[in-house]
């Protein structure tokens, strides 16, 4: 199983990083390799300063060793090894009508001492942080995640929404990170689900991100914007920032496995603000999109 998804991350990386270059029109991403001494490597692709991402990271990994004893006490296991790989991307637009979007599919493996595995399980998602409100781009990214869950079980997608809105929360802010999309976890054997059926249902949550993504920014690219509304989108970068660096447990995953931190950290926005006491005008667009934030709606 380990060796079929990572040829399908590797695969999939292939595929949207090409789709955005074209979208981009000028800049390419940039390929770094790298090697973790205690066992694996990666291939983080970057893209910065270009004509519609500002900067960006689609990212591969496949890493493995004993498990660090901060990580044996959160999964509150014994002394383990672990295989972990997946694809994690965030990209963050030049023009603030273009969401930020987060995606990140991923499979653990667990093995005692005699190489036996004990545990597995697939983990992933995929998620949108608009800084100006456009209900059809929410509907339609909440859609394709929906039509994506539907082929496996009916209840897919309405759980899955349910536990993005609530892991995609910024408790100190009492406000969401974005409008959301999915998010699964410990997907293991069972109620009737092998791992292969789970390879099945997170391939296809991979396989329909550009569907999601990609018409939202080629609608919403060459839209004008101003001075005021860029400075809107620094200040929501922060609010972004937060989130990741405070409560993201894929970073602190990452952080406290020796992880490559230029990968972890290719999340960051290269342009934040954090304005002090700010509040949006009173029944301005700003305000629109905070009120939606701190109360999530069902989109479909």
């Amino acid at each position: 199983m380990k060796e079929a998804f990572y040829t399908y991350i590797e695969k999939l990386q292939d595929r949207i990083t090409s789709k955005l270059e074209a979208i981009d029109g000028k800049a390419k991403f940039q390929q770094d390799l790298w090697q973790r001494k205690e066992g694996g490597g990666g291939r983080t692709r970057v893209i910065e300063n270009g004509n519609v991402f500002e900067k960006g990271g689609v990212n591969i990994s496949a890493v493995h060793g004993p498990l660090p004893e901060s990580m044996q006490n959160y999964f509150k296991v014994e002394d383990v090894d672990f295989f972990a790989c997946g694809l994690s991307l965030v990209i963050h637009p030049v023009n603030p009508m273009v969401p930020t979007v987060h995606a990140n599919w991923r499979y653990f493996e667990m093995y005692d001492k005699q190489g036996t595995i004990v545990d597995r399980w697939f983990g992933g998602g995929q998620d949108l942080t608009p800084y100006y409100l456009f209900e059809e781009d929410a509907k339609h990214f909440h859609q394709v995640c929906k039509n994506a869950c539907d082929k496996h079980h009916p209840e897919f997608y309405r759980d899955y929404k349910q536990k993005c809105d609530d892991y995609f929360w910024n408790t100190h802010r009492e406000e969401a990170r974005g409008v959301g999309g999915l998010f699964f976890d410990y997907c293991r054997e069972k109620h009737g689900f092998s791992i292969d059926n789970w390879y099945d249902f997170i391939t296809e949550i991979g396989d329909s991100f550009l569907e999601a993504y990609v018409p939202i920014v080629e609608k919403r690219m060459q839209l004008p914007y101003t001075p005021a509304q860029r400075t809107w989108q620094e200040i929501r970068r922060g609010r972004y920032v937060e989130f990741n660096l405070v409560h993201d447990k894929g970073t602190l995953f990452g952080l406290k496995t020796n992880g490559r931190i230029e990968s972890i950290l290719m999340s960051l926005p290269p342009h934040v603000q954090w304005v002090y006491d700010h509040h949006p005008e009173k029944d301005s667009e700003e305000e629109k999109l905070i009120n939606v934030l701190k109360h999530p709606i069902d989109w479909v």
